[in-house]
């Protein structure tokens, strides 16, 4: 098995080179244990190399290692799948569908679907807790309209965001920034046991923590923005990343496929310590059911 540890573009191109290498390493990440049919589990499997698939000698069932993924059916090279996913968890303010096409030699289109297909599979379908101090704060994502002022805000998305400090993020898509929704969502993802939650001192957090996490501000209307060690700095620097991301990097985002671009954001960030990441990304697309074009555009 190729060593994906610290995996860098030297190496990725090395040894994962031709389809018949990515696809080896995709058995291994699929089945460690030796392939299985996906039908009936049976272990009794013969090999296809002509047509790169798997027969099972007790339900006759033919599969591939792509079978029933977000893989399946591709006409795009495996080797270039692999290229993309390590190009857009290399880039910490990720990698637009136009760059992503100079780099794979491939249509836009085709970048654009690669690419949001890749944010589906690593979407995070498993909720987690964040404990601790969590720090919550709102920004808001979209251009200027011609014309309004500088504070128009009518076309612009509201997002959420929690950040427990030295942990993990938790970012989302949300209709406005009232008691309810923002309450609802610290409900969502917050650990009943966190010891704190950090805000700033808009009306609506009022009343965010409870017997068991106390809830503290630091007042931006007076220009206060530390006290002690109660800040809302690291939500902020994740905005920050957020939108040199779009400047720097999309230029721009439709807010239909937000939560998607959000969804890598996580991805990256929460991983930004494992050496495996590569590796995980891999699996996730192992993972992940089909996604089709028009779904996407629907």
């Amino acid at each position: 098995m190729p060593k994906t540890q610290d995996m860098n573009l030297i190496k990725l191109v090395d040894q994962f080179h031709s389809e018949d290498r990515c696809r080896k390493y995709l058995e291994t990440l699929r089945w460690p244990d030796g392939v299985a049919c996906l039908r009936c589990g049976s272990v009794k499997i013969s090999r296809s190399h002509k047509r790169n698939q798997f027969i099972c000698e007790d339900c006759k069932y033919n599969f591939s290692v792509t079978a029933g993924t977000i893989l399946h059916d591709t006409h795009l090279p495996l080797n270039k799948w692999f290229m993309a996913a390590y190009l857009m968890i290399e880039s910490k303010k990720g990698i637009s569908a136009n760059q992503l096409s100079r780099k794979l030699d491939t249509s836009y289109k085709t970048a654009w679907y690669l690419s949001h297909r890749i944010r589906a599979a690593v979407a995070d379908a498993s909720p987690i807790k964040l404990k601790g101090i969590v720090e919550m704060d709102e920004t808001f994502v979209g251009g200027e309209v011609r014309g309004k002022g500088h504070g128009y805000k009518g076309n612009k998305a509201i997002v959420v965001g929690a950040v427990q400090r030295e942990g993990k993020i938790i970012l989302q898509v949300v209709p406005d920034r009232s008691r309810k929704t923002l309450h609802a969502f610290a409900g969502e993802t917050v650990h009943d046991d966190s010891e704190a939650i950090y805000t700033d001192d808009w009306r609506p957090y009022r009343g965010i923590g409870d017997d068991d996490t106390r809830h503290e501000t630091v007042n931006h209307s007076i220009k206060e923005y530390v006290r002690g060690n109660v800040h809302t700095n690291s939500v902020e620097g994740v905005w920050s990343l957020l939108k040199r991301s779009i400047i720097g990097s999309f230029h721009k985002v439709s807010i239909k496929h937000l939560d998607a671009y959000l969804d890598e954001l996580e991805w990256r960030f929460n991983n930004r310590d494992n050496p495996f990441l590569f590796r995980d990304t891999l699996i996730r697309l192992l993972q992940s059911e089909a996604l089709e074009y028009k779904a996407l555009t629907a």
